[in-house]
This record gives C-alpha cells, sequence and structure tokens, in this order.
C-alpha cells in the first residue's frame, strides 16, 4: 500500500463521514429538536 491507496482511503472514509452526518441532521426524528433548539434565540425568559 501506497500514499495514494490511503489517500483514497482518507476521502471515501470522510465522503461516508459526511453523508452521514447529512444523513442523521435531515432524519425527520430529529425535526422536533432542531425546531425547538433554532426557536431558542426569540424566546423571552
Amino acid at each position: 500500500m501506497d500514499i495514494n491507496d490511503l489517500r483514497s482511503a482518507m476521502t471515501v472514509i470522510s465522503l461516508l463521514t459526511f453523508l452521514g452526518i447529512v444523513a442523521w441532521a435531515w432524519s425527520r426524528r430529529n425535526k422536533d429538536r432542531f425546531d425547538e433548539a433554532a426557536q431558542l434565540p426569540f424566546e423571552d425568559e
């Protein structure tokens, strides 16, 4: 294995990690929590 194989593997791992984060952020079961968190700056104490 040379350095280019390692770079290719890291690129694939990074892409999969990014896609996993995107899927988590757009999942329906997290929507309510994210909507609530988005309104926090506008709430009065």
